[in-house]
């Protein structure tokens, strides 16, 4: 007797959720399937792909990353170019400078900036903020304002600020809203079910719940993924069945493997390498954990991914 495997679709699903407009409006989450499990049922929307865009990538010293981008010197330069990378899904503006502790720009100089970038791509947009929690909400705030119509993603909301932002940012201007927490999916829940209080539709939520560079603590980073997307199809718990989307770049290209000179660690080989490969370890666990969408940095890594995702799907 020939083997027949037992199907394993759930019914419940993952909220689909678009971010963007027109033909270039790109949607995440939507499954009905854990990770990858097309042999259980199709999965209808493959994981997605954002590029980083700091406004401080002046600064970014990997060749690979200063070539790609050579001759830019603004955002929208740097958008526009990125929008040329193959796999890239949107792009993630992240507005480090804002950081009061930092160069601590404007907000007026960010929204600028995100108006910019907005004219010359049709690619969605996310925003990624400085970690302040104060001037986070002002400049959330004013670029979803800004972009009103344009249906971005703001990264994020968080248990002190959940209220601002999410007012702000879904009830105000209608865009969608990350909600931010640390590897823990009581948290996660909590803060869905805080954000769903102030009548943000669950549609215009997406997660963010944590992740770190592999080898950084990851154990906590895949219990987490593993825990909230089995309570979300398995359990149909609705207040986990938001999408998931992991910022890897600015973690992985943070830890000392990446950044520790050829000089300083001449054992540990090229540099970039190094970085690239923290990148794509980090992108692919956080995948086959469960986000529906990472966003990177090097355009190797992005490549790869989408390779990745391309013959897994």
């Amino acid at each position: 007797m020939s083997f027949v495997p037992k199907k394993q679709a759930f019914s419940a699903h993952i909220n689909a959720v678009t971010l963007g407009t027109g033909d270039k409006a790109t949607v995440i989450g939507g499954q009905n399937v854990l990770p990858f499990y097309t042999f259980d049922a199709p999965i209808e929307h493959a994981p997605k792909i954002g590029v980083e865009i700091s406004d401080l990538a002046a600064q970014w010293t990997c060749a690979g990353i200063r070539d790609f981008y050579d001759g830019c010197t603004t955002m929208a330069e740097y958008a526009k170019k990125a929008e040329t990378m193959e796999g890239a899904d949107f792009l993630a503006l992240h507005f480090e400078s804002a950081d009061p502790n930092g160069v601590n720009r404007s907000v007026e100089e960010c929204v600028a900036d995100a108006k910019a970038v907005a004219e010359v791509t049709s690619l969605p947009i996310v925003i990624m903020g400085c970690k302040n929690i104060e001037k986070d909400g002002e400049l959330f705030s004013k670029i979803s304002e800004a972009l009103q119509g344009k249906n971005i993603l703001v990264l994020s909301a968080r248990s002190e600020d959940y209220k601002t932002v999410g007012a702000s940012v879904a009830l105000a201007y209608g865009q969608t809203v990350g909600a931010e927490s640390a590897d823990d999916i009581n948290l996660a829940k909590q803060l869905n079910i805080m954000l769903k209080g102030l009548t943000v539709p669950a549609e215009s939520i997406v997660m963010n719940v944590g992740t770190a560079a592999v080898g950084y603590g990851y154990e906590y980073v895949a219990s987490t993924l593993d825990r909230v997307r089995a309570a979300a199809l398995a359990q149909s718990d609705a207040d986990l069945q938001m999408p998931i989307i992991a910022p890897v770049s600015p973690d992985t290209w943070g830890v000392k493997e990446s950044v520790a000179s050829e000089e300083d660690a001449p054992e540990w080989g090229s540099q970039e390498e190094r970085g690239i490969d923290m990148e794509i370890a980090t992108a692919a666990a956080d995948l086959t954990g469960g986000a529906d969408a990472v966003i990177l940095r090097h355009p190797a890594a992005v490549a790869t991914i989408k390779k990745f995702i391309t013959e897994l799907v």
